[in-house]
């Protein structure tokens, strides 16, 4: 039992720390994806959804888009939530990219800033 446990406290922060980089890299990898879908609506449509429309307009026609303009959905299943379980957040104009949009989450804590696991994952970087 004791070599268990002494194993257990050596291994599990690691194994944390590879958790907590891969709801990182996943956030990264799921914000590139919505992103090709936002790009694909874009060329559709000629604009990016409105942040009334939100990313719910790459899974389900918007009211006011003509069905013949467009061609969606644009994702293979509804819009994910972040890996922290939160939906992801979307600025259409976006206030930093400010010509289209910004997608983002805040990590971990949900709160802007951070670091580690704590902090944004956004399009723009």
């Amino acid at each position: 039992m004791i070599v268990v446990a002494l194993l257990a406290t050596l291994v599990a922060p690691n194994v944390f720390r590879h958790v907590s980089s891969a709801r990182t890299t996943t956030a990264r990898s799921q914000i590139e994806l919505l992103g090709s879908a936002l790009d694909a609506f874009r060329i559709d449509i000629g604009r990016y959804p409105s942040a009334t429309e939100g990313l719910e307009a790459l899974w389900q026609r918007p009211a006011g888009v003509p069905d013949a303009r467009w061609r969606g959905p644009y994702l293979r299943r509804r819009v994910p939530s972040d890996p922290w379980g939160r939906p992801y957040v979307f600025r259409s104009p976006g206030t930093v990219v400010t010509s289209a949009y910004d997608l983002l989450t805040f990590g971990a804590d949900g709160v802007e800033g951070g670091e580690g696991e704590d902090a944004d994952v956004t399009s723009w970087d």
